[in-house]
């Protein structure tokens, strides 16, 4: 499907983006928060490409393989959502003053 690829393209280029800005950012909360950005963008590559593969082969293998990314996607996401939910409200309780 076409839109799967779009999303594993877009989810991969999010990825590097927000790999690169932790290297520009100088400060500890953004690096943090870029990071925990990327494990999100990281999670939905993995997934989108699993079901991406999956619909194209529908063999066995790719059902198995798919299995062991989703295995390792959804922790991704679910930490990279309670770290960007930490660090935003982190950064208005810093910042409160502004």
């Amino acid at each position: 499907m076409f839109i799967f690829a779009v999303i594993t393209v877009t989810a991969f280029v999010l990825w590097i983006y927000y790999k690169v800005a932790i290297l520009n950012t100088k400060d500890g909360l953004k690096q943090a928060y870029f990071n925990a950005k990327s494990r999100i963008c990281l999670g939905s590559f993995l997934v989108a490409f699993t079901i991406n593969q999956y619909i194209y082969y529908e063999t066995r293998i790719s059902l198995f393989v798919g299995i062991v990314f989703l295995v390792f996607a959804i922790p991704l996401i679910s930490r990279g959502i309670k770290e960007v939910k930490h660090y935003k409200s982190e950064w208005k309780r810093l910042n409160m003053s502004e």
